[in-house]
């Protein structure tokens, strides 16, 4: 049985602050068929969800191959938007360094296309220091089912118990926390009371709040 120890991170709006572009992205390409989406809309029904839900939810007089085409426009759109635009949430980089100087693998998972999320890894200059890369639509179920976690965790040969995830949406703490794994909300759009009440066991706004570095130091045994 698996036994060691990992630190797994979803990317958008956990790594890097990047839901304003995702709204803005989605309300450009979903509007023209009558979708419009605030920011506590955006929260509950498209942050931290697979694309290919998205389509299905969103596009349902669509054929799937003509679903996945306009969310595939929608995400081009995002990364014209977001491009030199990438920054760490404060603490970030700190961390990474400590997770590296422990040996203490980190695993990126996520139900951003692939495009994206090595866009966005490569923006940060951090691609080569996760071990595995996990995207939910590459797997037969995405967030907020577990599988994309067990799947970071299996890849680097970690177990629930000692590890600790960090997500942003509802769908990324139901998806980590239901695989085991103890996990940290990142409050980049959503509440304290939101992410305890999706299963959170703490939350923190940035990587630098003491009380996060303190859980994670715990968990990590440093």
């Amino acid at each position: 049985m698996a036994s060691g120890k990992a630190l797994l991170f979803d990317i958008d709006g956990t790594l890097t602050d990047t839901d304003a572009l995702h709204l803005e992205a989605f309300n450009a390409v979903l509007g023209r068929y009558g979708h419009a989406f605030d920011h506590a809309r955006f929260t509950k029904e498209l942050q931290g969800f697979s694309n290919a839900s998205i389509g299905e939810r969103f596009l349902p007089g669509e054929p799937a191959a003509r679903q996945a085409a306009i969310i595939g426009e929608k995400e081009k759109t995002f990364r014209k938007l977001v491009a030199g635009r990438i920054q760490p949430l404060p603490g970030l980089m700190a961390l990474l360094a400590r997770a590296d100087r422990a040996n203490v693998p980190l695993v990126a998972v996520t139900n951003a296309p692939r495009p994206n999320a090595e866009m966005l890894l490569s923006g940060l200059g951090i691609v080569k220091r996760f071990r595995a890369l996990v995207i939910g639509d590459e797997l037969a179920h995405g967030k907020p089912h577990p599988m994309p976690y067990l799947e970071g965790l299996r890849a680097v040969g970690a177990a629930a118990r000692t590890s600790v995830a960090f997500e942003d949406s509802r769908s990324g703490v139901r998806s980590a926390s239901s695989a085991g794994i103890a996990t940290i909300g990142m409050r980049t759009g959503l509440s304290h009371d939101d992410m305890i009440a999706a299963g959170a066991a703490m939350t923190a706004k940035t990587f630098d709040d003491p009380a996060l570095l303190d859980f994670v130091a715990a968990a990590m045994d440093w």
